[in-house]
């Protein structure tokens, strides 16, 4: 597999590269984002990959968050059984078929809830019933916390996740790890 790149600091992972995904048989849909202007030449977009499933005329949305490193894949058992409601798996910049700025520093928490947040309001979400997880979690807590999206919740579920405030001391493994995590070339 191979990323193409679609200017100086964003990549795309081509289409060929989920051919034939086993239990994944859902329809792409992508959104252009808002890039903070500091991504590359700051005019082009960031393409926001999500699946739209389900009951399109249901009340309902049910949103699922992934964490960290996975994408809309882990949901893909999920999807079919919450089908009486709209379902939008969306994968996070940096995951999955979405576009992956290649400056590591790009990758803020805040940018997160703030590509997150306009996606919700571009797809004018209500009723929402999040379902988040790992690194899901900390971007969607902080929505369903905000004036600017926060009513658009009706329900929360937070599984391995937290809303931490932020001024806790790092641990010793969550740094082994990233240390780890950083120098890994393939994932399996």
């Amino acid at each position: 597999m191979s990323l193409r790149s679609i200017s100086s600091a964003i990549l795309r992972t081509p289409n060929s590269a989920f051919v034939n995904l086993l239990d994944y048989p859902f329809q792409p849909n992508y959104i252009d984002l808002l890039n903070p202007g500091s991504i590359g030449d700051g005019k082009t977009k960031l393409r926001l990959h999500y699946l739209d499933e389900g009951n399109q005329s249901s009340p309902e949305t049910v949103l699922l968050l992934h964490g960290e490193p996975s994408w809309s894949y882990l949901y893909r058992h999920f999807i079919p059984k919450l089908s009486q409601y709209r379902v939008i798996a969306v994968d996070l910049i940096g995951f999955g078929k979405s576009d992956k700025p290649t400056n590591k520093n790009d990758y803020t928490y805040q940018r997160h809830v703030n590509w997150i947040r306009e996606f919700i309001e571009k797809l004018n979400l209500n009723n929402i019933t999040l379902f988040c997880q790992d690194w899901g979690s900390l971007i969607g807590l902080q929505l369903v916390g905000t004036n600017e999206v926060g009513d658009r919740f009706a329900r929360v579920v937070a599984a391995n996740g937290g809303l931490p405030t932020g001024d806790g001391k790092i641990s010793k493994g969550f740094i082994q790890w990233l240390d780890f995590a950083s120098q890994q070339t393939e994932m399996d």
